[in-house]
């Protein structure tokens, strides 16, 4: 398909984060862009407010009429969208094009210089360091992110066209539509399940991902992980380190040792050693890419982060508010890490609200022993984003699993009061649902307290 001869882009399930980036591009790229989501939200709004037509309700003549027409209009879909929603069916069964979001991001960069970043783990971050490494070293880049940074306030990076920077989802295995030149991957953790069956299928499929890597590609694989490439790790005999680690004023400060030199001194504020993971990651395949040290250096340190993940909402002597989109055990207990290591001997109070049924379900001894380590807990109702209820899996199931004896479950409404009753120095939010959604309230309601 030649994207240059579609005058019309509709994007069933427009406000989810990868698809609202795609919706970025097409729009700067001189496209007609409209499209359906369930709820209106921040999202939606930005959309709207750059002329894009966005509409909540599932009905056909909700779509405006230049959309209706099947020369002239590309459909792109999420595969979270039900398979019995009314839209999709009509442009599957109307002659319409209709792609998911990963085959349309495996077209706009099939003809680019490619890096793919992949994993359970740490994709969002990761690309999001990467692309604004690339920027800052003048390369032109387009990076498709899976959040919004807080040095662009976006989730596209839009420098140009002759690199590409995507990440490489796992979820429907949607990555095998990529043809990467460049890729990482940073975990290979158990998840979605209910997507592969287990974690076998999991693993298998992202030894696929590495053989779509294109001639003469490169794989960087983190330290450990059962596949072939150039390895990189923390404090580690791999290939790529980070070594002579400090904490300077909340700030990382450390070395990285490369094949041929040690680059020393190089400062990075996020916190969290999954964090500096994710950015010697970046670095290493920018550096791969040909951008001098010097320039990463400086760009790295300019980093300033991607919304919800251990964004600070308030940070002063008294009280820190941090909300972060950990919805995995693996990724809390990389949360936990983080916070013990910057606030260390202070009471830490969780707010978590689990995604998924089937998530819940195949990992609840996980989130048990992850939940656990905090020093208080507040646990809300499972969000069930794509899926029905499963019977018997419950918020109150995977809390009575919990062994912390200060835990309780709350409703949304209850949340602000149990907050506040804390005593706890630092709150976290935690969950990939719309606990995001809370944030603002909490943050006004401690501001009140405080």
């Amino acid at each position: 398909m030649n994207l240059n001869n579609i005058q019309n882009i509709y994007f069933v399930g427009i406000g989810g984060i990868g698809m609202s980036a795609l919706a970025r591009y097409f729009l700067a790229n001189n496209k007609h862009v409209a499209g359906y989501d369930k709820t209106p939200t921040e999202i939606t709004e930005a959309l709207s407010s750059l002329g894009v037509h966005v509409h909540f309700n599932d009905a056909v003549e909700a779509v405006q009429k230049p959309f209706l027409n099947p020369e002239t209009t590309l459909v792109v879909y999420t595969p979270a969208i039900p398979k019995n929603h009314t839209e999709l069916n009509y442009f599957l069964n109307n002659n319409f094009k209709v792609l998911k979001r990963s085959q349309v991001l495996g077209l706009i960069t099939e003809n680019t210089f490619c890096l793919a970043v992949a994993g359970t783990h740490g994709k969002t971050t990761t690309s999001s360091i990467l692309g604004h490494l690339l920027h800052e070293c003048n390369v032109e880049v387009t990076a498709f992110l899976g959040g919004v940074t807080e040095n662009y306030n976006s989730n596209l990076i839009l420098k140009g066209t002759e690199v590409s920077v995507v990440e490489a989802d796992e979820f429907d295995r949607s990555f095998l539509t990529l043809s990467p030149n460049l890729a990482c991957v940073t975990s290979m953790d158990a998840d979605h399940l209910d997507i592969y069956g287990e974690a076998d299928a999991l693993k298998q499929s992202f030894i696929d991902f590495t053989k779509r890597l294109k001639p003469n590609g490169k794989l960087f694989v983190k330290n450990g992980l059962p596949l072939d490439g150039i390895t990189y790790g923390i404090e580690d005999d791999a290939d790529y380190s980070v070594q002579n680690i400090k904490i300077t004023n909340g700030t990382y400060v450390f070395d990285v040792k490369t094949p041929k030199i040690t680059i020393t001194n190089i400062a990075f504020n996020l916190p969290g050693r999954h964090n500096l993971s994710n950015a010697l990651v970046a670095l290493v395949m920018a550096i791969e890419y040909g951008c001098s040290y010097e320039q990463l250096a400086k760009a790295l340190a300019s980093f300033k982060g991607v919304k919800r993940r251990f964004s600070y909402h308030i940070k002063t002597d008294n009280l820190v508010f941090i909300d972060d989109y950990a919805h995995h055990p693996e990724e809390i207990n990389a949360v936990h890490q983080a916070v013990r290591e910057m606030y260390p001997n202070k009471k830490v109070l969780a707010v978590f609200q689990p995604h998924l049924y089937s998530r819940t379900r195949d990992f609840i001894d996980d989130f048990a022993l992850s939940l656990s380590k905090f020093d208080e807990l507040l646990l809300l109702d499972i969000y069930p984003a794509r899926e029905l209820p499963i019977e018997g899996v419950t918020s109150s199931w995977l809390l009575s699993k919990i062994t912390n004896k200060n835990k309780q479950l709350v409703s949304k409404q209850a949340l602000l009061q149990k907050i506040n009753e804390s005593n706890a120095h630092v709150i976290l939010t935690i969950g990939a649902g719309d606990i995001g959604e809370q944030v603002k309230l909490i943050k006004k309601s401690l501001s009140v307290e405080s």
